[in-house]
């Protein structure tokens, strides 16, 4: 009897965790959704209020329907992306490739190339932004939705090269040479034999690759300055002035620009799982 009370208690406390764990991780974007559709005068009342007296979805219809100034939100959202789109179709097909020479290929300084590759992601944005910005001044692509593609993906493929050079090294090498034996080269290899193998491992990278370009806003930040190149994170903090800050806009705006992620993850969420679990181990 002993034990099973111990069993009892111990899952009991467990479960208590459990609960005050899934409320700390859901109560801020319930929260950011409350805002949204809150009246200000109610976000400013103190005590405050989890639901609103008076919800709304004006502030939805606003960004996503009118022609007015807040209309520019639809075209930033485009913006992001556009960037974070062509962004992720660079460095996965360019991190893939190289991915697969570091895993399989034998060459001088392989290993010094790799950690050079590290040190340059690790770098801070704030070392390189001021070269960066005398660099796009110069050739006039300052403001660019081409300028922001460039740069994070420059920053992105040593991070992409990586992780899928830990996913190409769980994969048997018996497989490539069985389809060597076939007639197959180092390309044919790849696409017939690593790529089918490495989809959820590809989809994992995809997804990462997509959600840091999406968010990253200190780039974009200095790079841009109109609706033409902005992206969600810099239109987001714009909602915050000189003298006042509309909570309920910046809200509506975090809450819109976390729909496309969470919709990607829901879609590969299979991919998703088992390539970070593929990944993990190694052998």
């Amino acid at each position: 009897m002993g034990i099973k009370r111990q069993k009892k208690v111990r899952s009991l406390i467990i479960g208590i965790f459990a609960v005050l764990l899934a409320l700390v991780l859901i109560a801020p974007p319930l929260w950011l959704f409350i805002s949204s559709i809150a009246d200000l005068q109610e976000l400013l009342r103190v005590p405050l209020r989890w639901i609103p007296e008076r919800p709304s979805l004006e502030r939805y219809v606003k960004i996503l329907f009118s022609q007015g100034p807040e209309s520019e939100f639809r075209r930033i959202m485009w913006n992001s992306f556009f960037v974070a789109l062509f962004v992720t179709m660079i460095c996965v097909a360019l991190g893939s490739l190289a991915a697969y020479a570091f895993s399989r290929l034998r060459f001088p300084g392989k290993e010094k190339i790799l950690f050079v590759l590290l040190f340059s992601y690790m770098l801070p944005p704030i070392a390189v932004i001021i070269p960066l910005y005398q660099i796009f001044s110069r050739y006039r692509m300052l403001d660019t939705r081409q300028a922001l593609v460039l740069v994070y993906s420059a920053i992105l493929v040593p991070f992409v090269i990586w992780l899928m050079r830990t996913y190409f090294d769980t994969i048997p090498r018996d497989l490539e040479d069985a389809a060597k034996i076939d007639g197959c080269s180092h390309l044919g290899t790849l696409f017939r034999v690593i790529f089918p193998l490495s989809m959820p491992g590809i989809v994992a990278t995809l997804l990462f690759a997509f959600l840091m370009s999406w968010e990253e806003f200190f780039i974009a930040l200095i790079l841009t300055s109109t609706p033409q190149a902005k992206t969600v994170p810099v239109a987001i903090a714009e909602f915050s002035g000189r003298h006042s800050i509309d909570f309920g806009m910046m809200s509506t705006g975090g809450i819109l620009a976390a729909l496309p992620p969470i919709l990607i993850a829901f879609l590969f969420q299979r991919y998703i799982i088992g390539g970070l679990l593929s990944g993990a181990v190694k052998g």
